[in-house]
């Protein structure tokens, strides 16, 4: 059975090897290469030392032992207090942070997967929910409550959530490789649903945590204000700028497997034609 099931023609068949996130990323190519040789230490260790959670940590954003108590450190956070909007990526770590959102009467944000629709964002309103608070924030049961929308249809965000493979205690991170929770940050600035006052977060394990200036940064990559775990919560202070969309860092790949990214590309290249005429 550890070898392999057997084909039909009594050949080997091998397990297949997942597409790393990063392959349609843009950006420079050191950059990338020490990007994902950290993604590979903390996943290692993380499965190493039995932190991960089911299904493991390789290759997403991975969940963790004491991902609840992390989000209970979150809400103790005044600014999650005071908020009343909150956008959250839709990975398994940050379930707890979702369904926070949702019991203390916030709107909450999640993208659509990889932005695959035009209308990228699903709105879970907390009095108009089909499920209990914890289903309703999940990918397979947000349908049944969420509505998607456009960004013209979104309100001001006051707390973004994101996920993380690693983050510094600059306030540096990594996800998954794919560039969506920058993407998504970007669009959302450009639409001026995230402003200075808005806060980004994170909730990771601490052997998530690392030393201030390990991990390298791209133009496009978002600063964290605050990282939560399961035993601390620590204000990075840094000064976050307005998050932009660089298209010259994009690949046509990537733009082409986002509709709303490919959109706004044709109007760019609309816009600039009538300029030139």
């Amino acid at each position: 059975r550890g070898k392999g099931r057997p084909k039909s023609d009594g050949g080997t068949r091998y397990p297949r090897i997942p597409i790393p996130h990063d392959h349609t990323a843009g950006g420079d190519a050191s950059t990338l290469r020490s990007k994902r040789e950290l993604r590979r230490c903390v996943w290692q260790q993380m499965e190493r030392d039995r932190i991960s959670r089911f299904p493991g940590a390789h290759n997403r954003i991975p969940n963790f032992v004491g991902a609840e108590k992390a989000a209970d450190r979150l809400a103790l956070l005044p600014e999650w207090q005071r908020a009343r909007t909150v956008k959250s990526n839709p990975d398994s770590p940050q379930w707890p942070c979702r369904q926070k959102a949702l019991e203390e009467s916030k709107l909450l944000y999640m993208a659509v997967p990889q932005l695959k629709e035009l209308c990228p964002f699903f709105v879970l309103d907390p009095a108009r929910l089909k499920d209990d608070p914890r289903t309703a924030c999940t990918i397979k049961h947000a349908f049944r409550s969420a509505v998607k929308v456009s960004l013209e249809d979104m309100r001001p965000v006051d707390v973004v959530v994101m996920g993380s493979v690693a983050v510094s205690s600059d306030g540096r991170r990594i996800g998954k490789g794919g560039g969506f929770s920058d993407l998504e940050f970007a669009l959302a600035s450009a639409a001026g649903l995230i402003s200075e006052q808005t806060i980004a977060v994170t909730s990771v394990h601490d052997c998530q945590v690392l030393q201030s200036g390990r991990i390298p940064m791209d133009e496009h990559d978002v600063l964290i204000d605050v990282i939560v775990t399961p035993t601390q919560m620590m204000r990075t202070g840094v000064k976050r700028k307005q998050a932009a969309i660089l298209w010259e860092n994009l690949t046509a790949e990537k733009i082409a497997s986002i509709p709303l990214l490919s959109m706004l590309s044709r109007n760019d290249m609309t816009q600039r034609r009538h300029k030139q005429t």
